[in-house]
């Protein structure tokens, strides 16, 4: 007996069964049973080729994992545009949805006279879709490959909407969320109105007379404060020493300020914005999550000031505030240039600026923190460099502080400003290390932006147009369903 025969006839035994081994081939062999059969003589795998007789009779195949282990080793040849990949057939069925994953899609593509796949894609591309498969999910774009003609590729291959979404949001694209939306029709309309300028019209209109009146507001905050404009309510009756002016009757402050163009401007402002907060308000579907908007919070700190000044303008009548009035309205003046910020609900320049400065405040801190340092270390050394000049801008270390900052920024005032050999020395290191010093940080802000950006840029490109139509089909839904319930109801009432 040979080794081979002691070798089958062992497994047999092994087996349990009565095993019927074939020694030789035979012609009525089939290609599956020769391959198998191959692997049976290999020495290294030591796979036994037989076929076993259980008790009812029944002639089973031993060899039917290996068989599948064997059509999963099959390599497949992909053709992309003339550029050939080789893998295997297990890989690919990783994902038996795809196109390459599943073998009756793949099909239509398969070439039999060259024995593989063709397709005429993007041959930069599928290095990065054959990777998908080969490292279980994870994919990249090339960096030499535009990010449209990727997504295509990922389309055409049909790796699914999940990979799709999960590549867009590593690239910095991020579908916002559905936005609520209120549950009665009137109050879903007004939402619509004031919140959305791109659901209708008459949005578009709202928001434009809303821009018109925060430029208008924010003009005349500017032009009321040249010196041919007054404002006798903080100025006239004043002396030079900052005490507050004194109005004897409340008809002579309603006379002064009906006759003031800048404030029935400020006036008609400010009833606009009201108006809109309001209507923001009522018609919101959730009125608690309202206030925790920054943007809305902006919008009440713009109609705030109006009616404290109003307040104070007519308890000081009596002149029992004294120079405490004066002071109050100069800080509530200050406040109304906000309002320019109220622009960033519908420019969103402004809000790239936010997140931008909202995801740099490590950077900005660290810059903050190295400038503090420079501030400290450059104003006691100049100091200490000017001490024996008498004519020296630096009287003490504090003073100095200014300078340093000027200094370091590369601004450069001259206001302030060393006069030795040794002060310009410090001067010197001074305005290289806030060069170094503001150079550092300043790529990551850059960095930040650009990613905001481009963000915004893709964000709307692929999912802007598509948000705005949903979200207009959804509020007319809700308002024919809405129209739908009404009727029903009508008609069970007369019934």
């Amino acid at each position: 007996m040979t080794k081979e025969d002691e070798l089958r006839t062992s497994a047999g035994e092994r087996c349990g069964v009565l095993t019927e081994c074939t020694a030789s081939h035979n012609d009525n062999e089939t290609d599956e049973e020769l391959l198998l059969k191959e692997d049976a003589q290999s020495p290294r795998r030591k796979v036994v080729v037989c076929k076993d007789i259980n008790k009812n009779g029944v002639v089973g195949d031993l060899t039917s994992t290996t068989a599948r282990k064997k059509r999963g080793n099959e390599r497949i040849t992909v053709n992309v545009s003339g550029l050939h990949f080789e893998t295997r057939a297990r890989t690919l069925n990783r994902y038996p949805a795809s196109l390459l994953g599943d073998p009756v899609k793949r099909v239509r593509y398969f070439d039999s006279l060259k024995n593989e796949y063709y397709f005429d894609r993007h041959r930069p591309s599928f290095d990065a879709i054959l990777h998908f498969y080969q490292s279980k999910g994870r994919l990249k774009r090339p960096t030499n490959v535009p990010m449209e003609v990727f997504i295509g590729e990922i389309k055409f291959f049909q790796l699914g909407d999940k990979i799709l979404e999960q590549y867009l949001e590593s690239e910095g694209i991020v579908k916002e969320l559905p936005s609520e939306l209120p549950s009665n029709p009137t109050m879903r309309c007004i939402w619509m109105l004031f919140e959305h300028p791109d659901s209708s019209w008459a949005a578009r209109i709202v928001a434009v007379i809303s821009i018109s009146v925060i430029v208008c507001s924010v003009i005349t905050f500017c032009i009321e404060t040249l010196p041919q404009f007054g404002k006798p309510v903080e100025d006239d009756g004043g002396d030079n020493n900052g005490t507050a002016p004194t109005l004897k009757t409340r008809q002579e402050i309603e006379d002064m300020l009906l006759h003031d163009p800048f404030f029935i401007t400020e006036t008609v402002c400010v009833m606009w914005f009201a108006l809109e907060l309001f209507m923001r308000f009522i018609s919101s579907p959730n009125r608690c999550k309202f206030w925790q908007s920054f943007m809305n919070v902006i919008d009440l700190t713009a109609i705030i000031p109006y009616f404290i000044s109003l307040t104070v303008a007519f308890a000081e009548r009596s002149g029992d505030m004294g120079g405490m009035s004066l002071a109050v309205l100069r800080v509530l003046r200050l406040v109304r240039v906000f309002r320019i910020f109220k622009l960033s609900r519908h420019y969103k320049g402004l809000q790239v600026i936010g997140q931008t400065l909202r995801a740099s405040i490590p950077e900005l801190g660290l810059l903050i923190f190295f400038l503090i340092i420079g501030m400290i270390l450059f104003a006691s050394a100049v100091y200490f460099a000017e001490l024996d000049n008498k004519k020296t801008h630096f009287t003490s270390i504090p003073a100095a502080f200014w300078w340093v900052v000027v200094t370091m920024t590369t601004v450069g005032y001259g206001d302030m400003y060393p006069q030795t050999e040794w002060g310009k020395l410090v001067g010197s290191v001074c305005v290289i290390s806030g060069v170094l010093t503001i150079a550092l940080p300043v790529p990551i802000i850059v960095s930040n932006f650009d990613y905001y950006y481009h963000r915004h840029v893709d964000s709307a490109e692929f999912y802007g147009e598509d948000d705005d139509a949903e979200l207009v089909k959804d509020a007319e839904k809700g308002m024919a369903s809405d129209t739908e319930d009404d009727v029903d109801t009508e008609d069970e009432t007369k019934v």
